[in-house]
């Protein structure tokens, strides 16, 4: 009877166990679409795309930035944006969405539609795994006998423990659930419009007014915890559309040597102690392609938490190569945030590609192809072993990984 009431208890093999009771009071009040890490104990919520997640250790850490490069012509680098905004509509998180060439209000419009039913979510994967074992049945090629009774290896990045959602990129969310959702805007034209240009710090004045907003926002909101007495915490998700370039009045696009060369790295410094003591996540796209004083992308790489960039095929060798016909580009995860501990979490997957569905967008593990055997003509393998070479100098690994293919 002792054991019982102090909350222990003897078990069949003789073995005592206790269970602590912690008050109710106590207790982390849980915040809808966040999981704490069980490797460093941090706070997660998903990027929008769960492969992506499985990638960056499980998904973005609270209190952190993800830079994302855009691709060449800023395709998917916003589709990945979207993502994110889209996965803060459905969790019931706040949005703050920040652009210089778009009305924020137009890209809350465009917002994928998210797919609710995991029937129908069970039945999209499924067909989608019969059109791919039909092709590889129609394509199957004769291999090396050494290479059949090799395991397959997993092709889609998978998360034990997925905390986002699905999403149909050929349909708009809906109308209803856009208006039951909280967020706020900053149109930097209409910003410099109804202020007067101010310049502090050797910062722009459209980086200045945006710091302010975001300041604001997390003070009034009570992100920053000035309320303890409330009861239901949220989240805030901040989505800065291509940052550093001319529409914001930064010049780093336009010149080796810009007038204010420290006032994007200034501007993510400030950035990244707002979301430090807040309870917000951060995602922002830059076109790195433009910036021509690369110093100042290993400035900007440095002062970000999780860097991922993406490489388009559009318009170069690699969209006609047969090493690539699946797929649309390359992802590059530069750098992955060290959290509680000496290194970060990494994912085994160390060459990355994304491929766009006509619902879906993935990120896949690439594969080379087998083989070729000694039936196959010189002129092939010589073909081939340019591909190959190709694959090897433009696929970019992990900042720890291997810089080739795990073959």
């Amino acid at each position: 009877m002792a054991a019982l009431a102090t909350g222990g208890g003897m078990s069949s093999d003789g073995a005592t166990s206790f269970q602590r009771k912690v008050p109710a009071s106590s207790r982390l009040a849980a915040i809808a679409g966040t999981r704490p890490s069980v490797r460093h104990g941090q706070l997660l919520l998903s990027s929008g795309l769960p492969s992506l997640d499985c990638v960056l250790g499980g998904g973005l850490a609270v209190g952190t930035l993800l830079l994302i490069e855009e691709d060449k012509y800023s395709i998917y680098s916003n589709l990945l944006f979207k993502y994110f905004l889209a996965e803060g509509i459905v969790c019931g998180h706040n949005l703050f969405v920040a652009s210089a060439k778009e009305d924020p209000a137009d890209i809350l419009k465009e917002l994928p539609a998210p797919l609710f039913d995991d029937a129908h979510k069970n039945q999209v994967h499924e067909k989608e795994t019969a059109i791919k074992s039909k092709q590889e049945s129609q394509e199957s090629m004769k291999i090396a006998w050494r290479y059949q009774n090799l395991p397959r290896i997993e092709v889609s990045p998978a998360a034990s423990a997925r905390i986002g959602h699905y999403y149909d990129v050929s349909k708009m969310v809906s109308p209803e659930l856009l208006q039951s959702t909280k967020w706020h805007r900053f149109f930097l034209p209409e910003e410099m419009s109804l202020h007067p240009e101010i310049k502090t710090c050797n910062m722009t004045c459209g980086y200045t007014r945006l710091l302010q907003s975001i300041q604001r926002i997390i003070y009034q909101e009570g992100f920053d915890g000035s309320y303890p007495q409330k009861k239901q915490k949220n989240i805030l998700r901040i989505g800065i559309q291509s940052l550093g370039s001319v529409l914001w009045g930064d010049d780093i696009c336009c010149t080796d040597n810009p007038e204010d060369i420290y006032s994007l790295t200034k501007f993510l410094y400030v950035l990244r102690g707002l979301l430090r003591m807040s309870l917000s996540a951060c995602i922002i796209t830059v076109p790195a392609h433009l910036i021509q004083n690369k110093a100042i992308m290993e400035r900007v790489t440095n002062l970000s938490d999780t860097v991922v960039g993406l490489e388009s095929f559009i318009g170069s060798e690699r969209e006609t190569n047969p090493l690539y016909k699946d797929y649309q580009g390359l992802i590059h995860v530069h750098k992955i945030p060290r959290l509680n501990s000496l290194i970060c979490d990494v994912s085994g997957t160390k060459d990355l590609a994304f491929r766009l569905k006509r619902k879906l967008f993935t990120i896949e593990r690439l594969h080379l192809p087998p083989d070729l055997s000694d039936t196959v003509s010189r002129s092939s393998k010589q073909d081939l072993a340019e591909s190959t070479k190709l694959l090897r100098s433009g696929c970019g690994a992990m900042a720890i990984g291997k810089k080739h293919l795990d073959v």
